[in-house]
């Protein structure tokens, strides 16, 4: 696992559990630390394995800099320079005709970085402030999604001249219940956070609206599920994940120091998962081993695993169902008592 503090450093992490034990520490197995000459010099937002293999990660950070990592010699092969912070960046999970990442800065205009030619050339224009986030499709390769701080979301084909596919509306379109200057907005504040379901159906935004919609992807329709208030007080991008393999498939969103899971369609809150002592700034889904994992600024990452339950035997009546206990493996170890330190 690959993860980037706001030190500027940069840890991998082997997930492998040995111990075979419930509770264990992942080994870090080696580190950009502070002093390896092309440490990035601040807070680093955005970590992603290249999508074909692990010979090759990306990094960016509030430094200005995107940089390109060869992992065998933890040594930059590629760095893009930028005119303001870099918030966010993708590389597409499916794409086969293109090596294109993705770049949300402090400039409205969303970058396109060539890996093959090494420059920076092409720009997608239409936001009015800042990009704090960025999604590529995981189902079309040349559909790429953008979230900024003007409230907007944006939908890009990054084959066409003009760029822009749709601009999503949270009011699908009725201008009567909108003034003219939200029209075409699809949050009532900065847009900070969106994920594509992992079949590209549909897309999920985080506003500091404290709302969260889910929106059809191929027709940009704002499906109005109601996930109630979603508590959202970052400055920056908000890194949340979406489950892959479950049903029903769930969202888990970073709130205050929980992590908030709901149920994605019904936008039923699930539970709050406590572990943290400080503000959680990412989640991350696992779906090869069905974890979660999380960072945040107590300088923990947690790996959350489900909750199995014990098979339940025929012969149990409807009335102990309600009292069956978990596997004792995936109970919670913490204890609240003082007496026991």
């Amino acid at each position: 696992m690959l993860s980037g503090g706001s030190d500027g450093v940069i840890v991998l992490y082997d997930l492998e559990n040995f111990s075979r034990k419930p509770c264990y520490t992942c080994k870090a197995i080696c580190s950009v630390g502070r002093s390896h000459p092309d440490v990035h010099r601040f807070s680093v937002e955005t970590v992603q394995w290249y999508p074909h293999d692990t010979g090759m990660f990306t990094s960016s950070s509030f430094d200005k800099t995107l940089k390109i990592w060869d992992t065998n010699t933890l040594q930059p092969a590629e760095v893009f320079h930028f005119e303001g912070t870099v918030y966010s960046h993708h590389m597409s999970p499916v794409a086969t005709k293109h090596c294109l990442i993705a770049v949300g800065t402090k400039s409205p205009k969303v970058q396109l970085c060539d890996l093959k030619s090494g420059s920076c050339s092409h720009i997608l224009q239409g936001h009015r402030q800042e990009v704090l986030a960025v999604s590529w499709s995981p189902r079309h390769e040349y559909i790429l999604a953008t979230a900024s701080a003007d409230g907007r979301v944006k939908l890009w084909d990054v084959r066409r001249a003009s760029g822009c596919l749709t601009t999503l509306d949270q009011h699908n379109g009725e201008k009567s219940k909108a003034s003219s200057e939200a029209a075409n907005t699809a949050h009532n504040g900065r847009v900070n956070g969106l994920c594509y379901t992992n079949d590209g159906l549909h897309l999920l935004t985080i506003g500091t609206d404290d709302r969260m919609r889910l929106w059809n992807s191929s027709t940009g329709e704002n499906t109005l599920v109601n996930y109630g208030k979603v508590c959202n007080e970052s400055r920056k991008g908000l890194k949340f994940a979406i489950s892959c393999g479950c049903n029903p498939e769930f969202a888990f969103v970073p709130y205050g120091s929980t992590i908030a899971v709901y149920t994605i369609f019904s936008g039923e809150l699930i539970t709050m998962l406590r572990g943290h002592y400080n503000t959680v700034d990412c989640c991350v889904f696992q779906p090869n081993f069905q974890e979660l994992y999380s960072g945040s600024k107590d300088c923990n990452i947690l790996a959350w695993i489900p909750a199995l339950r014990e098979p339940i035997p025929d012969d149990i009546s409807e009335k102990s169902l309600s009292q069956q206990h978990l596997n004792p493996a995936y109970e919670d170890a913490w204890s609240s008592s003082e007496d026991e330190g």
